[in-house]
């Protein structure tokens, strides 16, 4: 496979409406911030790329490996996190900025699992895997760039017609977030063969 259609899936794995879970993650990560914070932004959507990069390495060549349900069960609990951190924050300081970049790194490594084990089956070499690794998470990083620009698009048309204040912007998307986890988790197979 050409190194250009690694990019492809990168952008259309981040772009395409079956990957609703990371489109979500990335809106509700974002909902607290504005076109002025463009570089916090830019960090943490960057984070997340490296997290989701290191797991694709590591289950590629097979140090790690966690069953696909549980999973996805992992990518929806990430989103219902990052929604209810919002509701409850009081301000974005450098201090919270750091643990934040922590956090959305690890969810980057829980987020790379749902995509892993497809990943693996694209190569036969490990010359072949570096630099197709490399043109996927391009990829994936300007799909992300385009879902928050979209975002903030959005938003800045909002404000500008509209009375609406972050604050109230960023409980919408966040409640909004956490109704769809919760529908998502239930839906999971882990939650399903558990409650057989």
């Amino acid at each position: 496979m050409e190194y250009l259609e690694y990019f492809k899936l990168g952008l259309y794995h981040i772009l395409h409406l079956n990957g609703y879970d990371h489109i979500l993650f990335i809106v509700v990560l974002c909902s607290i911030y504005t076109i002025k914070d463009w570089k916090k932004i830019l960090i943490l959507i960057t984070a997340f790329t490296i997290g989701h990069c290191t797991t694709l390495v590591l289950s590629a060549t097979e140090l790690i490996y966690i069953d696909r349900a549980f999973s996805e069960f992992l990518i929806v609990l990430t989103i219902l996190y990052t929604a209810i951190w919002n509701l409850f924050h009081k301000e974005k300081n450098d201090q919270f900025f750091k643990w934040d970049y922590l956090i959305v790194l690890f969810f980057g490594l829980i987020h790379g699992l749902g995509f892993s084990n497809f990943f693996k089956m694209l190569f036969s070499t490990l010359d072949e895997f570096i630099p197709s690794l490399l043109a996927f998470n391009i990829g994936v990083e300007i799909g992300q760039i385009v879902i928050v620009v979209s975002f903030m698009i959005i938003y800045f048309l909002l404000i500008r017609f509209t009375d609406l204040q972050l604050k109230h912007w960023t409980k919408i998307i966040s409640v909004f977030a956490i109704g769809v986890s919760f529908y998502l988790m239930y839906n999971t197979d882990f939650i399903q063969d558990y409650l057989k």
